[in-house]
């Protein structure tokens, strides 16, 4: 008994952790690191709880499954990703183009979790970007019918692009069409051959050319035909 109180008066004496073993935080990072250093195929709860010198189960108290944490995992992949401060209607095209290099940079960082963002990306986070993109859009002067045509093309571009690139990246411009074969396609080959530009230089002036393209548009809102409401009769129906 005596032993039993010494041991409370001990523990009661022993300075607590600043903070606990586990955290929605902490487990994420570590997940996050398996992945980046061994790829997704490595990381398992299993080895996530021998990682953080913990037992399995303890991570069920943060997170009720291996999905749960994948899906965080991808949203704190998002969540890091800089946005640009300054907005100079004078250089809107170069905000968007950092925008989407600043993405595209942050996938490549953690181009061993491509797999994870493609089955978990979490669009709510992009909701605040978008709103603010449409507000500047709005001030440089796109018309409002042409401003998701910009936010959902930057979105796809971005995206498709990135994740393609992260899970198998050309090393250099020479590269981005690593089966070329010269004898059958001669023209193609002269273009690869006259590309000056790197991936992720190719990458921004693609962003560039797109967007002004659609400064330069003059396309109209498209308008509802007038018959398109109006059921099929006989008379609208071929002979």
């Amino acid at each position: 008994m005596r032993n039993y109180f010494k041991e409370c008066a001990i523990l009661a004496i022993m300075p607590r952790p600043a903070q606990p073993l586990l955290s929605p935080t902490s487990i994420v990072d570590a997940a996050l690191a398996i992945i980046d250093a061994e790829g997704l195929e490595a990381f398992s709860l299993k080895r996530l709880a021998r990682d953080m010198n913990v037992q399995a189960p303890s991570l069920y108290y943060h997170f009720p499954d291996k999905a749960s944490i994948l899906e965080a995992v991808a949203r704190a992949i998002v969540l890091e990703t800089p946005r640009p401060r300054r907005r100079d209607p004078e250089r809107w095209i170069e905000y968007f183009v950092t925008q989407s290099l600043n993405f595209r940079r942050t996938i490549l960082r953690h181009a061993n979790a491509a797999p994870v963002l493609l089955q978990f990306m979490p669009r709510e986070v992009f909701g605040p970007v978008y709103e603010v993109g449409a507000a500047f859009l709005a001030e440089v002067g796109v018309p409002e019918h042409l401003q998701v045509l910009v936010l959902d093309g930057l979105d796809r571009f971005t995206l498709g692009a990135a994740l393609t690139e992260a899970m198998k990246r050309p090393a250099s411009r020479r590269e981005i069409f690593p089966h070329l074969d010269p004898a059958e396609d001669p023209s193609l080959t002269r273009a690869v051959e006259a590309n000056r530009f790197e991936p992720e230089e190719l990458w921004a002036e693609s962003i560039r050319t797109f967007l002004r393209g659609v400064a330069d548009t003059r396309i109209a809102p498209v308008a509802p035909a007038r018959d398109s409401a109006r059921p099929l009769t006989p008379s609208h129906l071929p002979s």
